[in-house]
C-alpha cells in the first residue's frame, strides 16, 4: 500500500502510530584517496575544479572518520575507485533499513549524474557480503534516486522524509512506499544549492530537526512544522556557505557539525546537544559536508 504524505494536517496521528526503527550502530565510510573537484555537477563545485588539496582533505576525512566511532559507531570502510571522486561521498548510493522481521535490507540508488552512476555497484558488493537483501527500484519508470541524500529516515520511527526537485524523482518515493508499506513524507526543494534534502534538513533527534527554511517550498516547511515539535532554523550564510544541515546526529545527544555556524550552535547547546566540530573545507569544494561523507546503517 502506498502511503505518500504531501500535505499537511495527518502527520502528527501517522507518527504517533508508525512502527518503531531502532537508530543504526554502524558507519559506513569510502576512503578519500581519489577524492577531488573534477566537473561541476552543482552550484558549489564552480570554480573548485582541481582545487582540492588532498592531504588536507585525508586528515580531515580521518577527523570525521574518529569522531564517528568515538560516539559508539562501529566502522565500516570501502575501498575508493580512482575513477570515482565523489565516490567519498557514501550517504548517497542505498538507502538501508531494518524490515519490521529484523531483517537488514536495501535499497540502491539511481544516481542522476553520469559522472556518479559507476559508484552504485561497489556499494552493492559490499551490501551482499555483508548478507544485507538488496532491492533495486525500477529503473524504466523511475529517471534517479540518490539514497540517503534525499531519503532521511525519522529518528526511530519507519518513516521517511523524502526531498525531490534535483537529485530525486517524486516517483520513486511511490515505489519505496508501496513495495516496502513505508510512509514517506514528500518535501519539494526549490533552491539549487540545496539539492539534496540532507544539504537544509538534519534530524537531531524524534522531536528536533535543523532547517534551512528557504530551501523548502511553503507546503513542504508545514510538514516540516509538523513533524517535529523543535525547530532550529539556519539563516543562509550558516547553511549555504558553512553546511550546518549538512551536520549528523548519530546518537540523539552528538551532534557533528562543520566549524563556524555559531547561530545553530548556540541553538543546539542550549537545547542539550554536544557540539562537535569537524572541519570538512576540502569536501565544501564539492557540495558536502559531515553527513554526505557518511553513511549510517544497521
Amino acid at each position: 500500500m502506498t502511503h505518500l504524505v504531501v500535505q499537511p494536517g495527518s502527520l502528527k496521528k501517522i507518527l504517533n502510530h508508525v512502527d518503531p526503527m531502532e537508530l543504526p550502530t554502524e558507519v559506513l565510510m569510502v576512503e578519500p584517496t581519489y577524492f577531488s573537484v573534477d566537473y561541476v555537477i552543482n552550484p558549489h563545485m564552480e570554480g573548485n575544479i582541481g582545487k582540492v588539496d588532498k592531504k588536507l582533505a585525508r586528515q580531515q576525512w580521518e577527523f570525521v572518520r574518529d569522531t564517528f566511532v568515538e560516539t559508539g559507531m562501529n566502522l565500516n570502510v570501502i575501498e575508493a575507485q580512482s575513477d570515482l571522486p565523489d565516490m567519498v561521498f557514501s550517504a548517497n548510493q542505498s538507502l538501508p533499513f531494518v524490515s519490521k522481521r529484523g531483517n537488514r535490507e536495501v535499497i540502491m540508488s539511481i544516481m542522476n549524474s553520469e559522472h556518479r552512476k559507476g559508484e552504485v555497484p561497489y556499494f552493492e558488493q559490499w551490501y551482499r557480503q555483508k548478507g544485507f537483501l538488496v532491492h533495486h527500484l525500477d529503473h524504466r519508470t523511475i529517471e534517479s534516486f540518490e539514497g540517503m541524500g534525499d531519503a532521511i529516515w525519522h529518528p526511530g520511527k519507519r518513516l521517511l522524509w523524502g526531498g525531490y526537485g534535483y537529485r530525486t524523482s517524486k516517483s520513486a518515493y511511490e515505489q519505496i512506499s508501496s513495495r516496502f508499506n513505508i510512509p514517506v513524507v514528500i518535501l519539494e526543494l526549490n533552491h539549487p544549492s540545496f539539492y539534496h534534502l540532507d544539504t537544509c534538513f538534519c534530524p537531531l533527534d524524534e522531536d528536533t530537526v535543523m532547517i534551512y527554511p528557504d530551501a523548502f517550498t511553503e507546503n513542504s516547511l508545514k510538514m516540516i512544522r509538523e513533524g517535529f515539535k523543535n525547530i532550529i532554523e539556519a539563516d543562509q550564510n550558516e547553511a549555504e556557505n558553512l553546511f550546518c544541515c549538512n551536520a549528523c546526529c548519530p546518537d540523539g545527544k552528538t551532534v557533528i557539525i562543520h566549524p563556524g555556524a555559531d547561530k545553530v550552535g548556540d541553538q543546539m547547546s542550549k537545547a542539550g546537544y554536544k557540539i562537535v566540530e569537524a572541519d570538512t573545507g576540502e569536501f565544501l569544494k564539492s557540495g558536502g559536508s559531515v553527513f554526505c561523507m557518511k553513511l549510517l546503517h544497521w
